[in-house]
């Protein structure tokens, strides 16, 4: 996944807005929205899968998103647009937005899933029509670029959504049975490290948990979608970066303001993320050290988030705690809708 052309397209260097924030006739009008959640799902429903970011490198995970629904017991229905190309993005950015807005206003689509992350969410977060999404809440699923839409859709109308698997990954019998627990049981779980973690500061801390992918987060900074991580949870991954630029998006999230307001640090995988270089590098513990530590919060490394096959789903914007001695992050509050 490419995604240095797209932090030189949105820019670096800006400052964190302090509240949740809408764009209208060319101002920025702070907002702060309670939290809005989606309804479970059941055997039978149809699930909305959209290209939202870049199109699928071949047609293999077609078929692959439609192995996994079914054995979910799922119906299928892809959006209008999926498929199309536009350079390394799936179609302009009318045709993606229309795929989004069209799936949340469809009745008979319960949840949405991307197909895959890749580039171009940040293009267009401006134009997405928000009161249309908090109208509609629904269960809203993915990872990598995907990290845009969830800060954004969460800042902009309070929507719970879901950093996980996407719908061409390759779901394991870990991840379907986390899907039916949460999607359909309503069950909240205890995400737990599946080895010994990488404590880097010991003890437990609760706050609003919010994140994804490192490079995606940072690109969107200083934008109306960057959120108020004022005693948030902050959880990241990353994937193909050298320990250089991981460095220098650290000192873009230290400069936003934004590390000083977390009550607490989860570092999931760093998939091939090893300097071609070692003997004149950091490592990616040494930067985590470097940046995390002297904050004096719970922090640890090694949680099942990432470019991985078996990966937690874990909600945006829902209030969690964690225990960094032990690797733990555990949901504290509701996050589905009760009737």
């Amino acid at each position: 996944m490419d995604k240095r052309t797209f932090i030189k397209a949105i820019g670096l260097g800006m400052v964190a807005l302090p509240l949740s924030t809408t764009m209208k006739s060319g101002r920025v009008v702070a907002r702060q929205h309670p939290n809005i959640y989606p309804p479970l799902i059941r055997r039978g429903d149809t699930v909305g899968i959209i290209t939202p970011s870049s199109p699928l490198v071949d047609d293999r995970g077609y078929a692959l998103a439609d192995e996994n629904f079914a054995t979910l017991g799922l119906r299928v229905k892809w959006g209008a647009n999926v498929g199309k190309r536009y350079g390394y993005l799936a179609g302009t950015d009318a045709e993606r937005i229309a795929d989004i807005e069209r799936m949340f206003a469809d009745p008979d689509i319960k949840a949405i899933v991307c197909l895959r992350g890749g580039s171009g969410a940040a293009r267009v977060l401006d134009r997405l029509d928000y009161q249309l999404i908090a109208r509609n809440p629904k269960i809203f699923l993915g990872y990598s670029d995907i990290t845009a839409f969830h800060q954004a859709i969460y800042t902009q109308t309070g929507l719970i959504t879901f950093h996980g698997a996407v719908a061409n990954s390759h779901w394991t019998p870990m991840v379907i049975r986390q899907f039916e627990q949460l999607f359909f049981d309503g069950k909240l779980p205890m995400y737990t490290a599946d080895r010994k973690p990488n404590t880097i500061t010991g003890g437990t801390a609760e706050g609003r948990l919010f994140g994804g992918n490192l490079t995606v987060l940072t690109g969107i900074a200083g934008s109306a979608y960057f959120p108020d991580f004022e005693d948030g949870i902050l959880f990241l991954e990353e994937i193909g970066e050298e320990p250089y630029r991981i460095d220098r998006m650290f000192s873009q999230l230290a400069l936003t303001g934004a590390l000083r307001k977390i009550k607490g640090f989860v570092f999931g995988q760093c998939t091939d993320c090893r300097s071609k270089n070692p003997a004149n590098s950091l490592t990616v513990e040494q930067i985590l050290y470097d940046y995390i530590r002297p904050l004096g919060i719970p922090a640890f490394q090694g949680a099942r988030i990432g470019h991985i096959d078996e990966q937690f789903i874990l909600p945006i914007g829902a209030r969690v705690r964690i225990d960094a001695t032990q690797g733990s992050i555990h949901i504290v509050e509701p996050i589905f809708k009760t009737t």
